[in-house]
């Protein structure tokens, strides 16, 4: 019988420790950090159940759009939160985060204006009920 090797120990998982920030706050510091325009946060608990906000920023060219958005994944990997899911990255016109509770969306300036998608979550629809 052949003898089994003395480290068959495993050692157990380091705890992973709470996000000392919210992630909201990561994501706009982040967006500030990287120079990103016109950065709008949105608040829509109780509006979706996709997430708890949306923020939308401008970059100033596709290089920009996708430096913010790569940066935007390190902050949230030093922050604790992980790595979100990340749509767009090929044209960069149009980079869509989603990092659970926060979704952020990273437009070219023409594509922003063209959907204009904080517009549309911006409304109030607790008025529109009959």
């Amino acid at each position: 019988m052949a003898a089994l090797p003395e480290n068959t120990a495993t050692r157990p998982e380091a705890p992973v420790a709470a996000p000392d920030r919210s992630m909201i706050d990561v994501i706009l510091t982040c967006l500030d950090d990287a120079k990103a325009e016109e950065i709008v946060a949105v608040d829509i608990t109780g509006k979706s159940s996709l997430a708890d906000h949306m923020v939308v920023a401008s970059g100033r060219s596709q290089r920009h759009v996708g430096a913010v958005a790569d940066q935007m994944v390190t902050a949230l990997r030093e922050a604790g939160y992980g790595k979100p899911r990340i749509e767009g990255l090929p044209h960069c016109d149009w980079v869509l985060v989603d990092a659970g509770d926060v979704i952020v969306h990273i437009f070219r300036p023409e594509v922003r204006e063209f959907y204009n998608i904080e517009k549309m979550w911006q409304a109030d629809f607790a008025a529109d009920a009959h």
